[in-house]
C-alpha cells in the first residue's frame, strides 16, 4: 500500500494548476494534521473525493494557522477539525479550551442572581476569606459544611445561617462567597439587600406586580437576605412580604440565609415586634422569628470594619 505522500504526489500529477494555485494546494498538503487525517481515512476516501475536499482541506490550515497567529477566524471562540460526512471531507467547528472555560464562569454566575448588592459578591470566595479570629474561623468553617452537605444530600432540608455582627465584618462578602461556591455544583441562589428590596416592593404595588416579584425570590433553591433589620420596617413589608417568603420556605423547607447587624433576640425584639408606626406588636415578631429559627442558625462575627473608608 502506498504511502500517503505517494498518494498527494500521484494526484497532483497531470493536473494544470495556477502557480498561486500549486503553492497553496502543497502547503494545504504539507500540513502534518491533514496528512494525518488522509492517513486515518485512506481506506475511505477515493482521489475523487480528495480533490472534491481540497476546499475544505485549504479553510482547515488557513483558520489553523489564523488562531496560531491570533487572528480574527471565521468563527471566533472555535478551532477547525476535520471530519468525514458521508465519505466527503468536511469541517467541524469545536469549542476552544479558552471559550469553554468562559462559558464555564458565565454560567457560573447566571446561578447567582443579586439583587441590589454589592459588586464584591461577584468575586467573593471561602479562598479569600480572612480568618483573623475564632468567629470567622466558624463562619467560614460552617458556610463550608453547608455547602458539603448540600451537595452530598440536595433533597434534605438543611438550615441556613443567620450572619449577625457589627458592620463591615464581611457577612455579606460571606454569604457571597457561599453562593459562588454553591454555583460550582449547579446550584442557584438568590441574595438580596433586604432595605432596598422593601423600597422596590413599595413601588411595585403601583405597578401592580408585587405578587409575581414576592413569587420570584420565595422559591428560589437558596435565598439570602442581606442586612435584614438595617431599616425600619412597615406592617406590610413584614407580614406580607417578608412573612409570606419565610413561611413558604419553611413549609418547603427551603434552605434560607440572613446577615444582621441585629442578634435574633435584638432582631424580634427592638425591629419586628415595632413597626415604623410605633405600634408594639411582640405576636407577630413572635410568629415572623419562628420562622427564621426554623431556617437558619445563629452565627456570630467579629472583626474590624473592613469597609472601605471615605
Amino acid at each position: 500500500m502506498e504511502s500517503v505522500s505517494e498518494s498527494i504526489k500521484k494526484l497532483m500529477q497531470n493536473r494544470n494548476f495556477t502557480p498561486e494555485y500549486q503553492k497553496l494546494i502543497e502547503q494545504v498538503y504539507a500540513d502534518q494534521d491533514v496528512q494525518s487525517f488522509l492517513e486515518t481515512h485512506r481506506n475511505e476516501l477515493t482521489d475523487t473525493s480528495i480533490q472534491r475536499g481540497e476546499a475544505k482541506l485549504y479553510e482547515f490550515v488557513n483558520e489553523k494557522s489564523k488562531i496560531a497567529r491570533n487572528e480574527k477566524t471565521f468563527a471566533p471562540g472555535y478551532q477547525p477539525t476535520l471530519v468525514l460526512n458521508n465519505n466527503l471531507i468536511d469541517i467541524s467547528y469545536l469549542p476552544t479550551q479558552e471559550l469553554l472555560a468562559k462559558q464555564a464562569q458565565t454560567a457560573l454566575k447566571h446561578r447567582v442572581r443579586s439583587i441590589s448588592m454589592p459588586k464584591l459578591i461577584n468575586e467573593a470566595s471561602f479562598d479569600h476569606f480572612d480568618m483573623d479570629n475564632a468567629s470567622r474561623n466558624q463562619a467560614l468553617m460552617l458556610a463550608n459544611q453547608f455547602v458539603a452537605d448540600y451537595h452530598q444530600q440536595p433533597d434534605k432540608f438543611h438550615p441556613g445561617l443567620y450572619l449577625y455582627g457589627s458592620f463591615g465584618v464581611g457577612k455579606s462578602y460571606l454569604l457571597g462567597a457561599i453562593a459562588n461556591e454553591l454555583a460550582k455544583y449547579n446550584v442557584a441562589s438568590t441574595l438580596i439587600h433586604f432595605p432596598s428590596f422593601a423600597v422596590e416592593m413599595k413601588n411595585a404595588i403601583g405597578d401592580n406586580n408585587a405578587g409575581s416579584k414576592i413569587e420570584s425570590i420565595k422559591k428560589s433553591p437558596i435565598l439570602m437576605l442581606d442586612d435584614i433589620g438595617a431599616d425600619a420596617m412597615s406592617a406590610w413589608i413584614r407580614d406580607d412580604v417578608l412573612g409570606v417568603i419565610l413561611e413558604y420556605r419553611m413549609q418547603a423547607e427551603l434552605p434560607t440565609f440572613f446577615s444582621s447587624n441585629f442578634s435574633m433576640v435584638d432582631f424580634e425584639n427592638e425591629h419586628l415586634a415595632v413597626n415604623q408606626r410605633g405600634d408594639v406588636e411582640p405576636l407577630k415578631a413572635k410568629r415572623i422569628m419562628e420562622r427564621v429559627r426554623f431556617l437558619a442558625r445563629e452565627v456570630t462575627m467579629t472583626g474590624e470594619n473592613r469597609r472601605p473608608k471615605a
